[in-house]
């Protein structure tokens, strides 16, 4: 028996059929083609007015853009630098770095909303990547992968889980306990784990992400100052006992310089003391990362500039031009920091030796300043300086003694939020309520975090979505299905049900698709007369398992942007590990869930 499609049903279909083939060609920017085809939608008529733009406010579009600010939060505070010192080895082969940050989302997903966990170990990708050298591209969907599959394990890691065990007991009387997803849940992650360390990653595209201009490519590193403090624990200590750690970090100690005294060259045996100023050659990442490490101070730090560290101060690169206000003349010269509230903290000089401090050093044409000044008054201190600002590369001055407090809050509004107390989005949003109240990220920057060409894919394609539900597209297909399965084995329909969810999912957000595809399941089994569960539960993990677009899952849509992926990438990892997902859950459940 056939069903005849209705002229809206054609209408959304094709339309879909449309922006996978424009996404996939990869031509047109990807949130062009989505909005496109929201709009085309609404002049067809399958999609309501009011309803066009209700993608913008849905949970899954605000979770994206909260969980991005987040993250930007946890890398200003230093939480970030924290987790990357203790568990991650830049050193690590890729497939070894992939196999332990995989292990560790997947752990912390089954125990945490999965969004959450990426959200916490998306920038300690970023981080370790940009250590290794290497393109993030080729670790973090690797890490959006672990993180889906690791949500497999428990009621609370994944919403579908929880959509599954409410549809059971409505249907049932009784829902699904805490680990009842884990023996099928932890079988699948440990096969799609496995896959995605040893050969999956290998399928990804590598291609230059074009990040960084010519100009920051040819800037030699710069020499910078970090001053001891009172009471450090490094005092009379010998120099060579931060070698080790400036190595790590990517960074050079030149010397000291100590009442007023310049001492350069290896003096591994001097003993530092309380006031000394190291003589550091390192790019502002390691820079950064070494003071922080070793909890140093930004010279001059009784200074406005240094003072202003947790109000949101910034790190601007200048470059010096002939003519320039400090050309010729040094930062104390012109009153830099009682002026302006601004330090320099390093000078480039093309390999050049610098031999006085900073602050006294005279500025010369074509010489490159890295400021940290006040975030918004940076444009304002350029000009008044005479430079030219490079590109922006995205510097950041971490804020390490606000680490834990960062940590904290996050931690416990993943709590909350895990346990169903708190709604995720207003959790997510509150952590960045609270990271502006706690300066942690600059009012000046809380929008330039988001990746707004992704946030604009979600909110038009959600509309797409809702429409081909509300049109019966989705019940046409599920309907198709009892058909098709009709007389075959139970595994064969058990399969068929699960490629078929999994590709609604790809299509459709996965709490949506549980949605629909759950009663799809106790129907099928109560057809073939047999116990719903192992159905139910082939619709929790196929629902989870979106991994052949950006759009199936928040996890997917995160990495989009900061990965530089295009839409078409996802399928040559996605699809061989869709394809083990099936072949180990369909006889697991077989085998845990009797029929």
């Amino acid at each position: 028996m056939y069903t005849v499609m209705t002229p809206d049903q054609i209408t959304l279909f094709a339309l879909f059929g449309a922006v996978f083939a424009l996404l996939i060609w990869g031509r047109i920017r990807y949130d062009i083609v989505a909005f496109s085809a929201l709009m085309a939608g609404v002049l067809l008529g399958v999609v309501q007015t009011e309803d066009a733009f209700a993608g913008f406010g849905h949970p899954a579009t605000l979770i994206v853009a909260l969980v991005l600010v987040v993250s930007a939060g946890l890398v200003r505070s230093g939480a970030v630098l924290l987790i990357t010192r203790t568990l991650v080895d830049s050193s690590r082969s890729l497939g070894a770095h992939i196999a332990i940050m995989g292990g560790i989302g997947g752990v912390l997903s089954a125990f945490m909303n999965n969004v959450a966990a990426l959200a916490l170990l998306m920038p300690v990708d970023i981080a370790t990547a940009r250590k290794a050298g290497r393109n993030p591209g080729l670790s973090l969907m690797p890490l959006s992968f672990a993180t889906i599959l690791g949500g497999m394990i428990t009621l609370i890691g994944t919403p579908p889980n929880i959509i599954i065990a409410a549809i059971r007991e409505e249907s049932l009387g009784r829902p699904f306990a805490m680990f009842d997803f884990a023996p099928v849940g932890l079988a699948v992650a440990v096969a799609g784990l496995g896959f995605v360390a040893l050969a999956g990653w290998r399928l990804i595209p590598t291609r230059d992400d074009g990040a960084a201009g010519v100009t920051l490519k040819s800037v030699t590193p710069y020499i910078a100052e970090l001053a001891v403090p009172e009471d450090h624990k490094l005092v009379d200590t010998p120099l060579r006992n931060l070698m080790a750690s400036a190595e790590e970090a990517g960074a050079s100690i030149l010397g000291l310089t100590r009442d007023g005294d310049r001492r350069l060259g290896p003096r591994q045996n001097l003993k530092i003391r309380a006031g000394d100023i190291l003589v550091i050659e390192a790019e502002p990442e390691a820079l950064d990362e070494f003071r922080t490490t070793l909890g140093l101070q930004i010279v001059e730090a009784d200074s406005p500039a240094a003072e202003r560290l947790s109000d949101g101060a910034t790190l601007v690169e200048m470059a010096i031009p002939v003519g320039a206000r400090i050309s010729e003349r040094s930062a104390q010269s012109i009153g830099l920091g009682w002026r302006k509230s601004t330090v320099i903290v390093g000078l480039s000089r093309r390999g050049k030796q610098i031999t006085r401090r900073l602050r006294h050093e005279i500025v010369r044409p074509g010489d490159i300043l890295l400021l940290l000044t006040p975030a918004d008054t940076a444009d304002e201190v350029v000009d008044w300086l005479g430079g030219l600002a490079l590109e922006s590369r995205g510097l950041a001055v971490t804020q390490d003694h606000k680490a834990w407090a960062a940590i904290g809050l996050f931690a416990a509004a993943v709590i909350l939020a895990s346990f169903g107390l708190i709604y995720l989005p207003i959790a997510l949003g509150i952590v960045v309520l609270g990271y502006i109240a706690l300066r942690v990220v600059p009012l000046s920057e809380l929008y330039t975090h988001i990746e707004w060409p992704v946030v604009v894919l979600i909110g038009s394609m959600i509309p797409l979505g809702a429409a081909l539900e509300a049109s019966g597209g989705t019940s046409l297909i599920a309907g198709g299905l009892i058909t098709a399965t009709d007389g075959l084995p139970v595994w064969v329909s058990l399969t068929v049900l699960m490629v078929v969810t999994m590709s609604l999912s790809d299509v459709l957000n996965n709490t949506a698709t549980a949605i629909v595809a759950a009663p799809v399941g106790i129907t099928m089994a109560q057809s073939l007369g047999v116990s719903p569960d192992p159905f139910l539960m082939a619709v929790a993990v196929a629902a989870s398992a979106a991994f052949l677009t950006p759009i199936g899952h928040n996890n997917n849509t995160l990495i989009l942007g900061p990965g530089g992926y295009r839409f078409g990438d996802y399928w040559r990892m996605g699809l061989p590990l869709e394809i083990i997902v099936i072949a180990v859950s369909v006889p697991t459940i077989l085998i845990v869930w009797p029929l």
